[in-house]
């Protein structure tokens, strides 16, 4: 069942270039043909124009305020605000390899909205067998009061961030694989936005040597596709952007994404509902909402239907969202699509809902509640990634070659505990990018989130955030986790 994921590709390989005289010898034969040109131009740069360049980036980002926050530990709520590290050298995707991508990702996503109707509906693919029923009516994101609910066009993941790995070859060549459904509430395509401008303000001669696809107008893709899912009847709708508040380690992006959009943003007391509808507070008077992008998890929208002790929802929401008189991003109920026990089936999904054989491939997994999966994955936790199946962040999981035997034994006792908590992957190699660290430039690994927006039709800008581990070795981008982020260029024809 494993695949093998070689250590990296031939560009990363040839990257480990060395500072000679203030200058570095970038090119050479093992370069990929995409970043041939690019490779050129990083050659002739000084080392002190790099990081002269580095720090002023890093000026303008803390200024402007693009912070997360990082928890010490994920349960004591204590955290503090970091600036995402960001990178120079960018990530650089062919044409070609985007629009197998982007084939790809429509696919799947399309295949998991049906998924999702479908479970909240007929159930179809649980009386055929393909997906174990238990999985899906005894997991924690399944939502029984969606039972029955019709949504605007089918649709109830509208902003989708899928993670991609590139597994590299010897010959520069290599396969994009599916690492993770993000369908719920995915966050980082504010940095995405972000690292384009930074890029084209320091170097702007690069977007005149490169043509590079823009990314600046995925405010107005977003809007748009909000717009084409409000309720029937609504020819003008206002939208809304729903945050918990400034204490929210994403709020940035919030703001960002709602002041982009041109519309408001806005928290759970300022909206009510009333005579089944909802309306926000302004100082002109109450406004009816139609469209909420909400950024909070299902648990707190409304304290009359999840938890109680909320005070980041809208008391009433669900029962005026189940009338169709609002629309919510994404749907309540979507994480059933997105929960790690769920993902090995999606392959199956697309053949049974579309018909047709995946265009992007998923990471060979073994699912630990299988009794033959349990006992490989116990015979060889050393080598493998182990998850959590609702974990996020980095956090929940064991990395078996980078952990100590004690490490790998206490995961061994949680895992014999409770074996349906837990899927296992063979230890990705994921392909590297050059990267700008102290040392000068070496390979670190990356991934790669595309954002795809559904509403009346499927749409996404070309590449996404592409994400880097930037501690030596490390498999972990998470920005929790210290990894920071890219530019991804993806380059037209």
């Amino acid at each position: 069942m494993q695949t093998p994921f070689d250590e990296m590709n031939a560009l990363a390989a040839q990257s480990q270039s060395q500072v000679q005289g203030g200058s570095r010898q970038a090119s050479g034969p093992g370069v990929r043909a995409h970043y041939e040109a690019y490779a050129r131009w990083l050659a002739e740069q000084p080392e002190s124009l790099m990081r002269e360049r580095r720090e002023q980036a890093e000026l303008i980002f803390r200024r402007v305020g693009i912070t997360f926050a990082v928890y010490g530990d994920k349960d004591s709520g204590e955290g503090t605000e970091r600036l995402i590290p960001f990178d120079l050298i960018p990530r650089v995707i062919p044409a070609a390899e985007w629009t197998s991508m982007q084939a790809g990702l429509a696919q799947r996503v399309t295949a998991l909205n049906r998924f999702i109707h479908d479970v909240y509906h007929g159930q179809e693919i649980l009386k055929a067998g393909i997906v174990p029923a238990d999985e899906i009516l005894n997991n924690a994101q399944f939502r029984p009061e969606m039972m029955g609910v019709d949504v605007p066009g089918g649709v109830y993941s509208h902003i989708a961030g899928v993670d991609i790995v590139r597994a590299g070859h010897a010959d520069g060549s290599g396969q994009y694989y599916v690492l993770e459904d993000n369908l719920r509430v995915p966050s980082g395509v504010s940095y995405m936005l972000e690292n384009r401008k930074m890029m084209m303000r320091l170097f702007p001669e690069l977007f005149v040597q490169h043509r590079i696809a823009p990314v600046a107008h995925y405010p107005d893709l977003l809007l748009d596709t909000l717009r084409s899912v409000a309720p029937p009847g609504v020819s003008d709708p206002t939208v809304v952007v729903l945050t918990p508040g400034m204490y929210n380690s994403a709020y940035f992006e919030h703001a960002f994404l709602a002041q982009q959009m041109g519309v408001e943003l806005v928290e759970g007391q300022d909206l009510f509902v009333d005579g089944g509808f909802v309306y926000m507070r302004t100082t002109r008077g109450p406004r009816r909402v139609d469209v909420i992008y909400r950024r909070l998890d299902d648990d707190f929208l409304d304290p009359k239907v999840f938890r109680a002790d909320s005070q980041l929802g809208c008391a009433g929401l669900v029962d005026a969202y189940k009338a169709g008189k609002v629309t919510l991003s994404n749907a309540i109920g979507t994480g059933i699509a997105d929960d790690k026990s769920i993902y090995p089936y999606v392959p199956k999904m697309i053949e049974f809902y579309l018909g047709e054989k995946p265009i992007l491939q998923n990471v060979p997994t073994y699912v630990c509640r299988d009794k033959d999966d349990l006992a490989y994955t116990l015979a060889h936790l050393s080598e493998l990634v182990v998850k959590e199946v609702h974990g996020a962040g980095g956090y929940g999981m064991l990395v078996g070659p980078a952990a100590t035997k004690a490490e790998v034994e206490a995961f061994r006792a949680q895992l014999i505990a409770n074996p349906s908590n837990y899927i296992a992957q063979p230890t990705l190699s994921l392909s590297t990018c050059p990267t700008f660290v102290e040392s000068g430039i070496a390979p670190r690994h990356i991934d790669l989130r595309p954002f795809v927006l559904s509403g009346d039709t499927v749409r996404m800008v070309p590449g996404g955030l592409t994400r880097v581990a930037l501690k030596a070795g490390s498999l972990v981008v998470n920005s929790s986790q210290g990894g920071g982020t890219k530019d991804t260029w993806v380059l037209e024809d």
